[in-house]
């Protein structure tokens, strides 16, 4: 009996080790498990966002805006989104800019994006200085949006609510849009009082005629309330070389200190972020242009992640002329032609040429070239898309794989060497080489030399005088051109005022065509 007690003593002491160790190696893997996890949740951006990182976005109504406006439609609107809206002074030393870069002073807005020298004693200086705008809080934690423009190299940010001028609470910039000229900034403390918040409707049902408010800040009057309504959509506004932003267009007053605050509807919802107006001077004309929210919303993820990646595919791309439908096989309008391929990069890798119409973008109709950039920069890098071109009047479709989007490496000056540089004319338009690809293409003999019309201005002397995109000239002046930089070498010796002779090709006839230089 002894002998069985101590073995079952000996089993249980044996157990119960083995259990222990179980236990401890149970323990032991839960916790290297959990390390490993958070390791593995670190490397690949899977753990719990920060606060900095996350916030509940407020739904869109995309219901039909129905209703009747009466007399204090405008009020109660007024009285329950006023309060959403906050004022933003910032701080930066930077190249002097004014404000009418964005709002008024004749060209400015144009010398700004297209890059036109400034004259002598505007030239900017770096300096220390101070800007306002708008804004508008989306959450509740304190993230806020605006216009890019107005927060762009702020080396400070500082943020006043409604009825609470005296505070100002600092802020910081979390992701920015230069094409969408939008930014999200976040509070870096909010205030210890509860932070009302936007609400969002569905921009793309605005149409001309519809009844819309501003809320802003305008000459840094502090929570102004304007009322217009739609003028109309579409409108491309630029926002760098070369790319537009399709904008809402109001007559809602918009003015300097506007910029980065709501549009809304009638039901009190943001439509859009008021950017910028067309005007003489630095004060609103009835022209204001705010940027649909449901581009900025897209963008919302990518914006609180910190950066906006875009596509491209190393294109410059024209407008299809109506002269130029049937040349190309088209039905219409519709499409983009490829005016020149960028060597080596997305598009020549895939096997789009010049003078190439892309008509389809990943199974889906191009509509213009502004249509096909949208398309275009909404495509994440890495992406294969086909894409359908009218070649040779017929249907071919390629496959080209989207690169990341630069816009600084965009906007450097191209190489001089590059033959479809654009040079003046003074005929309003824009001249290629014939190349043996386009000459074919063109049905031209292959002995032909000369310049091709690439672009049109619709009202300039050349598509005045009935030249046409695709045509080919020969002749200026009775002096053979074998290149597009000849035939700009003897048009700019031509005055200011005076006609130049033209002998062109087209449709296997030449043609002789007189225009007066502009």
């Amino acid at each position: 009996t002894h002998n069985a007690a101590a073995r079952q003593l000996r089993v249980w002491e044996e157990l119960m080790s083995t259990r222990r160790t179980t236990v401890f190696s149970m323990v032991l893997i839960a916790v290297v498990s959990m390390a490993i996890g958070m390791v593995l949740t670190s490397r690949l951006d899977l753990s719990s966002s920060s606060s900095a990182q996350s916030f509940n976005l407020p739904p869109t109504n995309s219901d039909p805006v129905t209703g009747t406006i009466d007399a204090q439609t405008f009020r109660r609107i007024a009285t329950a989104q006023t309060p959403m809206v906050v004022n933003i002074r910032t701080e930066s030393r930077r190249l002097t800019q004014d404000l009418t870069d964005f709002f008024g002073g004749g060209d400015d807005l144009f010398r700004r994006f297209f890059g036109q020298p400034a004259p002598e004693q505007e030239r900017p200086r770096e300096e220390f200085t101070q800007g306002a705008g708008t804004g508008f809080v989306i959450d509740e934690k304190g993230f806020i949006l605006t216009n890019n423009h107005v927060v762009e190299d702020a080396t400070k940010i500082e943020v006043g609510f409604f009825n609470d001028d005296s505070a100002f609470y600092e802020a910081r910039v979390v992701g920015r849009d230069q094409l969408t000229d939008s930014a999200l900034i976040e509070l870096v403390e909010p205030p210890a009082h509860d932070l009302p918040v936007a609400k969002f409707g569905d921009s793309s049902q605005m149409q001309p005629g519809d009844w819309v408010m501003a809320i802003g800040n305008p000459f840094n009057l502090a929570h102004t309330v304007t009322v217009g309504v739609i003028s109309a959509i579409g409108r491309p506004l630029p926002v760098a070389p070369g790319r537009q932003q399709d904008v809402l267009q109001t007559d809602a007053a918009i003015n300097p200190g506007n910029s980065g605050g709501p549009l809304l509807n009638i039901r009190g919802e943001v439509v859009g972020i008021n950017t910028a107006i067309v005007s003489d001077r630095a004060s609103n004309l009835g022209i204001g242009f705010a940027v649909p929210i449901n581009a900025v919303l897209e963008l919302l993820p990518q914006l609180k992640g910190g950066k906006v990646t875009r596509g491209r595919i190393g294109v410059n791309i024209a407008a299809v002329q109506r002269e130029a439908v049937e040349l190309f096989g088209l039905p219409n309008t519709q499409g983009a032609v490829v005016a020149s391929v960028e060597p080596g990069g997305p598009a020549a890798r895939g096997g789009l040429e010049p003078g190439d119409v892309i008509v389809e973008y990943d199974g889906n109709p191009v509509i213009d070239t502004s249509d096909l950039q949208n398309k275009v920069t909404r495509t994440a890098p890495g992406t294969e898309v086909p894409i359908t071109v009218m070649r040779d009047q017929e249907r071919t479709t390629v496959e080209v794989t989207i690169e990341e989007l630069d816009l600084e490496a965009e906007a450097q000056p191209r190489s001089a060497s590059n033959n479809n540089e654009d040079q003046s004319t003074g005929f309003g338009m824009t001249l290629t080489d014939l190349n043996g690809e386009l000459s074919r293409r063109l049905g031209a003999p292959s002995d032909l030399t000369g310049a091709v019309i690439r672009e049109l201005e619709p009202r300039g002397a050349a598509a005045q005088a009935g030249m046409r995109q695709g045509d080919i000239i020969v002749e200026v002046n009775r002096v053979a051109v074998d290149s597009a930089s000849s035939a700009v070498r003897e048009l700019q010796l031509v005055d200011s005022g005076e006609p130049a002779f033209f002998l062109i090709w087209r449709d296997d006839t030449e043609t002789f065509v007189q225009a007066t230089k502009e």
